[in-house]
């Protein structure tokens, strides 16, 4: 698939694996909206309890995510209770791509994709996954030679709207020294405030990591707001800068239909 695809649709094979929890008060924006930051927490949590639940907690037990996309097709509000069901819809050797569809007691509904790569802990690089684990993903997987590419690849702006400094807190930091993954997302949180506009309707909301950010390396976030790309649509990017060099990309646009 590609930025302006529509994500694979629920497997027709095997189960997937499903949770429930209820929204909480610390999840939402001041209109009770799930915020993205809460959505990728929802996502680290739901991967955590998947893993546990299989012998791959044993045999592939380190995972970091290279790219998440996040449909928000209907949102969710507080107070709600989430259903959670995630899969695997397709993988390579060292990494797949893992689902999961989000869905609300009041009818809201968010799809989600993850690049999810497996990790040798004494390395910390990419590494095969078991077979045990390849026989477990695969029962979903509609595509098994998947390839990275990344979707972000504008050049990071020199002048751009805002250059605005993110600094990075302890409890930021995960158990690999880098930012956590949701935490980046906080930020993105920050810029829409600007532009609510963009979550009012259906949106996708696509975040890329480049290089891990350490304990005590400083942030700044450059962002560019299009009010109309070449389809009308308008668009906000964001790109996390360390030392001159970008470490992460966003863009957050309409669903594209």
């Amino acid at each position: 698939m590609s930025l302006d695809e529509p994500l694979a649709p629920l497997p027709r094979e095997g189960p997937g694996f499903a949770s429930a929890w209820p929204v909480r008060a610390g999840d939402v924006d001041p209109y009770s909206r799930l915020r993205l930051d809460a959505v990728a927490r929802y996502l680290q949590d739901v991967a955590w309890e998947d893993l546990h639940s299989s012998p791959m907690h044993r045999t592939d037990p380190s995972w970091i995510v290279r790219r998440t996309v996040v449909d928000v097709l209907r949102p969710i509000l507080w107070p709600d209770r989430v259903e959670l069901l995630r899969w695997c819809s397709a993988l390579s050797t060292r990494w797949t791509n893992m689902r999961v569809r989000i869905t609300s007691a009041n009818g809201g509904l968010i799809e989600t994709a993850g690049f999810w790569i497996n990790i040798n802990e004494s390395t910390n690089m990419p590494t095969r996954i078991s077979d045990e684990g390849m026989a477990r993903l695969g029962r979903t997987a509609e595509e098994h030679r998947l390839r990275w590419r990344p979707w972000l690849t504008d050049a990071t702006p020199v002048e751009s709207d805002t250059d605005l400094p993110f600094p990075v807190r302890a409890t930021d930091i995960d158990q690999y020294n880098h930012v956590n993954n949701a935490v980046y997302w906080q930020a993105v949180e920050h810029f829409l405030v600007d532009y609510p506009k963009l979550v009012a309707g259906p949106h996708r909301a696509v975040i890329e990591y480049i290089a891990p950010v350490l304990s005590r390396q400083h942030i700044s976030v450059r962002s560019r707001y299009e009010p109309g790309d070449r389809t009308g649509h308008p668009l906000l990017r964001l790109w996390f800068v360390v030392g001159g060099d970008t470490t992460t990309t966003v863009r957050i646009g309409p669903l594209p239909g």
